[in-house]
């Protein structure tokens, strides 16, 4: 019963967030566009911008049918993981990509409104560009649950009815699966995009601001347009697709623990069955995601702002919206909690409150806590910021090192937020069983639902991100257009709100990823558990005979008429070591190999082979994840995967180095390129010629997909690389060692690049002798250090992280298999 009510909710909720997209879309087409030369600078942007996005999606289509058809191969051919991850891959990067193209479709028409609706007031520039970015908000919270929804409708209603039914174990390690092509995409669109948008700025602002004395977004500098339409494509396309795949990976993270969570049948409060517990379990972040849309929508209703350019009120403005929805969420954790999770004995808090309704408030407050600690540490009117804006009056230099090191610091505040939000989910969820490893995976399922909860609010939270891309564009409509100053004024007002809370849903999402790579990394063990259940199903084909046959040096299956059962043969030092010769003289080579009861004796010292006493062999399908690591040996002594931890660490580096240097190289094109047209028409600095614009957005553009391939392939194929040559403890490590690394370097990047920005608003204001000065230059070139920083291979991270989880349960299947671990060689 619970299921049919959650899912009408969830799918309802997901239909109200898309049509309220399109009543805020409407809404703001239906806006004053502006002067004729308003609606022509747009329209270049929005001809720009299209003519990229439809070349990337040609380049990631050709990608998608490479690894889907490989996909295809593994399920069907080899039957490593289900029939349906091949059709879902290809479904969650369609649905990734196209949250990011309505999202910059949007924001194209947007601008020229916003700077249109910045003439009458501040807050009628505000109304436009805010609900422009909740279209984008909202856009990926619909798709994203309808998307999940659907799919749970097929494989949980549909496949019984056509006679294939799954278990719920199934579903979920089936569903999280499904997050692989979302996160394919999203990388692709955030590398693209970030080169794309930084080699057209740095190029504008080097030459324009620097050596030309250019005002911000000149219509004679030949970089402008392309500056405008990278903000479009890196900074709202690539968002979306970005967040869409957070907002999915984390439901389905979550949902994959809970029915492992709830899979111990001594947990079960009387009257409440295993399955009917794992289903609510499984529908609860669901449940949580589908009321946020809805408090999301009212709390959108209640940003509002008078004439008051200081960005403390801007953000006050947005922080009603947002915190109004945040509130109302907290109560509705509570309520959904209480309706939905058993009362499982140990876990209640006051004896009426299941600890994972906290969980869900403590993720929502770690998310609220970044973002508090982002604007301190990026806000031009926080001491840090001009701090670093008073370095510039010393040259690039003192600028550059001041940021970095700012950057840095910057990193402790949010690693604090996120390991006490860690340990608090964990233990409210488990009601304090720290050491009890019966209560081990419902502290888990805590994590992963915490995780939901810090993103329950992002209909609101990204049009906060969302809006700033627009603000952005306004401007340089504004400045192209020859509007009055007081318009421009008001839209670098929004644009310095917008670098900030840019700053800001970056931190959100970063965080929100340290909590969803950790669910995942649970839930990779999952992975693993089915994994070994597809190799038993491969094997017992050539078992005629019921009995216990060995299938590989430490893998076993026991066939009982139709019963099939997957065992592992677990290390140990108690046992002589003589008595594994009998199973060690077995040979597999020639297929699975029956073990007499001699060799059984040896093994278990007389004990049933399947009674819940027995240490050397047990199931899978009851196997904990401590029986896992114990298998495979996954602490710090293990050699594979201290290598896998240092080759994860390393992974984020590798990749931030490769980002960096390919926005450098298209920003060198970019730079040449507009010395090239000023110093052979010198009539474009005098307004006598028009720039070639095209020509840089096609520089930008061919740049972007010739240098996006490389660093996106990292997250594809290392985990896989390192799972077939060290195994599951080296994926283990892997994962481990690219969450802990790239978090933190994902902070620090993303927040010294905000800084580097708003130090240089913060002096085109009039701080420290204004546009023009030789402090102004200085940060324009701290900025063009910053823009990589924060737009290209900061954001980007995070996506690498969850991507790199999300190939190693899809792949958990092969490396369980084929690695050379399991086939005993190494």
């Amino acid at each position: 019963m619970n299921a049919g009510i959650v899912w009408l909710v969830c799918f309802a909720s997901a239909i109200a967030a898309l049509v309220w997209a399109r009543r805020f879309y409407k809404a703001m087409m239906e806006a004053d566009e502006g002067t004729d030369l308003m609606r022509e600078i747009a329209e270049s942007v929005r001809q720009g911008a299209d003519a990229y996005l439809k070349q990337q999606y040609r380049w990631v289509t050709i990608v998608f049918i490479v690894v889907a058809a490989l996909l295809s191969v593994a399920a069907y051919g080899f039957g490593l993981q289900s029939g349906f991850v091949p059709i879902a891959f290809v479904t969650g990067g369609f649905f990734s990509g196209l949250c990011g193209w309505f999202g910059m479709k949007t924001a194209t028409q947007a601008s020229s409104r916003t700077a249109a609706a910045a003439r009458h007031s501040l807050d009628q520039g505000l109304q436009i560009a805010f609900r422009s970015g909740a279209v984008m908000g909202l856009t990926v919270v619909g798709m994203g649950l309808i998307y999940i929804t659907v799919w749970f409708a097929i494989l949980y209603w549909i496949c019984p009815m056509l006679g294939h039914p799954l278990s719920l174990q199934q579903i979920s390690i089936a569903m999280l699966s499904f997050g692989m092509g979302a996160s394919a995409q999203a990388l692709f669109a955030r590398v693209g995009g970030g080169i794309f948008t930084k080699a057209a700025d740095v190029g504008a602002d080097l030459v324009g601001k620097v050596e030309s004395d250019m005002r911000e977004d000149s219509p004679q500098n030949p970089a402008t347009i392309a500056d405008n339409v990278g903000d479009n494509v890196g900074d709202v396309a690539g968002m979306g697709a970005d967040l869409y795949e957070s907002y999915c990976g984390s439901i389905l993270a979550a949902s994959a623990l809970g029915v492992a969570a709830m899979s111990n049948p001594a947990l079960m409060p009387e009257g409440v069955s295993v399955e009917s517990a794992q289903l609510d379990a499984m529908l609860l972040p669901m449940a949580i995601s589908g009321v946020g849309i809805l408090l999301s929508i009212a709390g959108i209703y209640r940003v509002r702002t008078g004439e008051n350019t200081s960005q403390t009120q801007l953000l006050h403005a947005l922080a009603r919206g947002i915190n109004f929805s945040a509130a109302l969420v907290v109560v509705a954790a509570v309520l959904v909690s209480l309706w939905l999770m058993p009362r499982i004995p140990g876990t209640m808090l006051w004896g009426v409150l299941p600890g994972v309704a906290v969980s869900i408030i403590v993720g929502l407050g770690a998310g609220w806590l970044i973002g508090k600690w982002t604007e301190y540490a990026t806000s031009d009117e926080q001491q840090p910021t001009r701090k670093l804006a008073e370095q510039a009056e010393t040259g690039p230099a003192t600028l550059i090192i001041c940021g970095i090191a700012d950057g840095m610091m910057s990193v402790w505040v949010p690693v604090i937020i996120v390991c006490a939000a860690t340990l608090a989910a964990y233990g409210f969820a488990c009601g304090g069983h720290f050491n009890n490893f019966q209560y081990f995976p419902l502290g888990l399922y805590g994590v992963g639902i915490a995780a939901v909860g810090m993103l329950s609010t992002l209909g609101i939270t990204l049009a906060t991100d969302a809006y700033g891309p627009i603000a952005d564009n306004a401007g340089g409509n504004a400045e192209m257009a020859g509007l009055e100053e007081t318009v421009r004024q008001r839209t670098d007002a929004l644009d310095s709100l917008g670098n900030t809370t840019a700053a800001t849903g970056k931190g959100f999402a970063i965080g929100s990823a340290a909590l969803t790579a950790l669910a995942l990394l649970a839930a990779y063990v999952e992975g693993v558990r089915d994994g070994f259940d597809r190799w038993a199903t491969a094997e017992v084909v050539q078992i005629d005979e019921d009995g216990l046959y060995k299938i590989a040096p430490s893998f076993a299956l026991e066939k009982a008429g139709d019963e099939i059962t997957p065992l592992l043969l677990m290390p140990t030092t108690s046992l002589d070591p003589t008595s594994l010769d009998g199973w060690n003289a077995i040979d597999t080579s020639a297929g699975p190999a029956r073990i007499d009861a001699a060799v059984v004796s040896q093994i278990e010292n007389g004990a049933p082979l399947l009674a819940s006493t027995q240490e050397n062999l047990i199931s899978t399908r009851t196997a904990t994840i401590r029986d896992f690591m114990r298998y495979y040996d996954g602490s710090l002594m293990n050699p594979r995967v201290l290598v896998g931890m240092f080759m994860g660490a390393m992974a984020t580096f590798l990749f931030c180095a490769m980002t960096m240097k390919a926005v450098g190289r298209a920003a060198q094109g970019m730079v040449l390129e507009v010395r090239r047209q000023l110093k052979e028409n010198p009539g474009i600095k005098t307004g006598e010629v028009k720039p070639d614009y095209q020509r840089p957005v096609e520089i930008s553009t061919k740049a972007a997909q010739r240098e996006m391939v490389l660093p996106s392939l990292i997250g594809l194929l290392l985990p896989i690389a390192i799972g077939l040559v060290l195994g599951v403890a080296g994926v283990i490590g892997l994962l481990a060692g690219c969450l802990t690394s790239g978090f933190c370097l994902a902070i620090f990047m993303s927040n010294a690049g905000g800084s580097w920005d708003n130090a240089k608003k913060y002096i085109e204001s009039g701080a420290h002798g204004g546009k023009g000065s030789e402090a102004h230059k200085a940060a324009v070139v701290g900025d063009t250090v910053g823009d990589p920083f924060k737009d290209t291979s900061g954001p980007s991270l995070n996506i690498l992280i969850k991507l790199m989880s999300m190939v190693s349960v899809v792949v958990a299947g092969l490396v369980v298999r084929f690695s050379l671990v399991a086939m005993g060689i190494l």
